[in-house]
């Protein structure tokens, strides 16, 4: 019995990947540790095999193709496994825990689970645990592409395709305001300082304001809680953040309202086809089922 599977290499894949994430043909060469030459040979054959044209010619640049997506998806998940794959084996071979890569928004590594991963650096030595502190839709994106093994972020609106989801913790979101100018008398509300667009923290914010009736004029973004806070202080507009986060420091913020105005559920997520990985396994426990470390009630 013949096949009709096209005989695509993991080379060609990962060639393909890095044409698609790097600005040039030569950067994604570099990257990769080969010529630009062996590059394109590569993507020439994979385009060959998989019998459509990825690429077009922009002037002196090539893009991928619309209908390129579906491969290059494709290419991802293999690029990812194949990778896991190798971790494990090696960990196998050598009969060590090897390499963790987490992947956490701040609030979770410096607040809500800062315990949990300093226990886990302590109870297991033999472990090379690797943190990257990021927005979400960055961890997300390299949880997809294999360059992250364990995230704890806010829960996607759209999950995506591959990767496992536990819950870690919900999380109250409460407003915050400048202090009140005795020249002007106070808005009704903002205008506002916030998440930039795109972030699933925002879209939370935006939906539970809209439910007040709450106008969400916004005047700044930062992704870092601690520039909002103090954006706040100076007097630039009003915030929505965590307790945690808003309540550090030397001049913690008070919330202008008992109640928050909106929840953000935080999850640990995995991919869903990696192999066995008992530390790992054992990390995203620990993140998932331990207790907050911080308390999220703006009174404390």
């Amino acid at each position: 019995m013949s096949s009709h599977l096209p005989n695509l290499t993991v080379q060609q894949l990962e060639y393909l990947v890095a044409a698609a994430d790097a600005p040039t043909r030569a950067a994604a060469a570099s990257g990769l540790g080969v010529t630009p030459s062996a590059l394109t040979q590569g993507l020439a054959e994979l385009e060959r095999r998989v019998g459509l044209h990825l690429f077009e010619r922009r002037g002196r640049h090539t893009e991928l193709r619309p209908q390129a997506a579906a491969v290059l998806a494709h290419a991802r998940r293999v690029v990812a496994e194949t990778g896991d794959l190798a971790r494990w084996a090696r960990a196998q071979r050598t009969g060590s825990s090897g390499l963790v890569r987490l992947g956490a928004i701040d609030v979770v590594a410096v607040h809500h689970r800062a315990d949990a991963i300093r226990a886990y650096r302590h109870g297991r030595p033999d472990v090379d645990l690797h943190l990257t502190v990021a927005p979400s839709g960055v961890l997300l994106d390299g949880l997809t592409a294999g360059d992250l093994d364990v995230v704890v972020c806010v829960e996607p609106v759209v999950p995506p395709d591959g990767i496992d989801f536990r819950r870690c913790l919900d999380e109250p979101l409460y407003v915050y305001a400048p202090e009140p100018d005795a020249l002007r008398p106070p808005p009704q509300w903002g205008p506002w300082v916030t998440f930039p667009a795109g972030s699933h923290t925002r879209v939370l914010i935006a939906a539970g304001l809209a439910a007040l009736g709450a106008p969400f004029q916004v005047v700044a973004e930062s992704n870092q809680p601690d520039v909002l806070s103090e954006m706040v202080r100076l007097g630039l507009g009003w915030t929505v953040l965590p307790a945690a986060q808003a309540g550090a420091g030397t001049e913690p913020l008070v919330p202008v309202r008992s109640d928050p105005v909106a929840h953000r559920r935080l999850v640990v997520g995995r991919r869903s086809a990696a192999p066995p990985d008992p530390a790992a396994d054992a990390l995203a426990d620990a993140l998932a089922d331990q207790p907050p470390g911080t308390s999220a009630d703006p009174g404390r």
